[in-house]
């Protein structure tokens, strides 16, 4: 990587830093550095393009319907910001390709076909899933006033995008509608090999919460 990447990465860092470094619904910076170091790790394993996967998994959260009002403009803010550090317009359509397609959104997301989408998908799906996962789990319920557990509602099987992000559910809900699902959507064989545990984890964790729900 050459010095001028580095220097884009680095300031790259700062400005995101900045900018959800106090989120409360679990997207905040530290999310951010944790999907970035993983994509360096996965990058490295399967022979991607670091660049385009560390300006990826720093930026893509910076156009995440669930932290703007308005994603058009926060693509465009995302797009001045590549132009003017100095990235090149076809590393920098990767990038805007990358994170506009990563989410799960109720599982209604578009195949990727590029090995740098699957790395940063991957790693922003690790985050998701385990103890930190959980953690940010019940972050986000709570910062959206969702309860932490409604046994009068049902799963949902199948959702648009819309019922998605607005349907009622509750945390553990969202377990069973989204994290658990997540272990099977790996694309990379290194990150299979991490979900596995994650996975296990937040299963034996639902087993102790059950088992407490219900006095015992």
């Amino acid at each position: 990587m050459t010095m001028n990447n580095e220097m884009i990465i680095e300031d790259t860092k700062e400005m995101v830093r900045y900018k959800l470094l106090n989120e409360g619904s679990g997207h905040d910076w530290y999310h951010i550095e944790r999907v970035w170091k993983t994509a360096v790790t996965l990058a490295e394993k399967e022979n991607a393009d670091c660049f385009v996967v560390e300006l990826s998994a720093l930026l893509h959260d910076l156009i995440d319907d669930k932290l703007v009002s308005n994603k058009d403009e926060a693509v465009e803010e995302v797009r001045y910001w590549l132009d003017s550090a100095g990235v090149s317009s076809s590393d920098g359509e990767k990038i805007l390709e990358i994170i506009e397609n990563i989410s799960f959104k109720g599982g209604n997301n578009k195949k990727l076909h590029s090995i740098e989408a699957q790395v940063v998908q991957d790693a922003d799906r690790l985050d998701a899933i385990g103890a930190i996962g959980i953690a940010r789990c019940f972050a986000y319920a709570g910062s959206k006033g969702s309860p932490i557990f409604d046994p009068e509602v049902s799963v949902r099987e199948t959702m648009t995008e819309e019922e998605y992000r607005k349907g009622k559910s509750s945390a553990v809900h969202h377990f069973y509608e989204k994290l658990f699902k997540l272990k099977d959507l790996m694309n990379t064989k290194a990150a299979r090999e991490i979900a596995e545990e994650r996975h296990r984890f937040m299963e034996d964790y639902l087993a102790a919460f059950f088992k407490e729900w219900e006095g015992k």
